[in-house]
């Protein structure tokens, strides 16, 4: 049994559960079912949690993403004392457990380009299996700060297929929606995995801090078969495996690591757990 996936995918799926309640909960008025009421009906805004993964609001307490405050504290060459506190939460959180794990158990595109791979596979598409290093995302995180800065707009934000569904459920809004089928299509005839493992900036910010997590795959040696299966399930880049498999470390140690324990739900002798340090 498949553990990890299991637990990845009700938590992903329980994320857009949660964001989409405002609309579930309150939203029956956009759909016209309170139509000629005269009575004031609730806003999707007015409910306990109200916002995308781009910014929210949670039982009163905004919550912001910080690559999303960094690009607009440069866009606006200003920073606010509420931006500090309202990113200060998800950024301590992600750093203890691994700031990764947002793209292997939150992140909505990670979701999707899973199940693009798995289409790719079944129908057995062809790709040219291109890839770039995996700090190009630092590069294009690094380019998308200094864009915000100079064109005075925090351009990723307008474009980012991150937060696209986000936006469409709650504010009708379709932007990112290219950027994001760019992607898919990117991976299923071009590089698979591409945008997670080298383009994705919010990936690059979060790989910056990935190694102060506390919890980490561990490798047992000495029960470790060398079969490549944990190789071959990772998601991120079978390379950062290596120094736990070669014996020069027993935890994998790269800011890559996403936390998704795929490597683990492979592993047929049980020699790869997720461990604290």
């Amino acid at each position: 049994m498949k553990r990890w996936l299991i637990a990845r995918r009700i938590i992903q799926v329980a994320v857009w559960v949660i964001l989409a309640a405002p609309i579930l909960i309150y939203g029956f008025s956009l759909f016209g079912l309170t139509a000629g009421s005269d009575m004031r009906m609730p806003t999707p805004s007015e409910a306990f949690i109200f916002g995308s993964l781009s910014s929210s609001d949670i039982f009163g307490l905004t919550l912001i993403d910080p690559y999303a405050t960094l690009q607009v504290a440069l866009a606006s060459r200003s920073i606010e004392i509420a931006w500090i506190w309202a990113f200060l939460p998800a950024f301590i959180l992600y750093l203890v457990i691994g700031a990764r794990a947002f793209c292997g158990w939150i992140c909505p595109v990670n979701l999707v380009l899973e199940f693009t791979e798995w289409l790719r596979k079944k129908f057995n598409l062809p790709n040219a299996n291109r890839s770039l290093p995996r700090k190009t995302k630092l590069a294009v995180m690094v380019l998308f700060l200094l864009l915000a800065f100079v064109l005075a707009q925090p351009l990723f934000e307008n474009i980012s297929p991150i937060a696209a569904l986000g936006k469409t459920l709650l504010f009708g809004s379709f932007a990112g929606f290219g950027t994001l089928i760019g992607i898919i299509i990117l991976e299923l005839f071009w590089a698979p995995r591409i945008w997670c493992r080298s383009l994705c900036p919010l990936g690059g910010f979060y790989q910056l801090f990935g190694r102060i997590g506390i919890f980490r795959p561990h490798v047992d040696r000495s029960q470790c078969t060398s079969c490549g299966d944990c190789k071959a399930a990772c998601i991120v880049d079978p390379v950062i495996l290596e120094p736990a498999l070669t014996g020069e470390s027993t935890k994998v140690w790269a800011g890559d690591c996403m936390r998704c324990g795929a490597c683990i739900d492979a592993c047929p002798s049980k020699c790869i757990k997720m461990k604290t340090y």
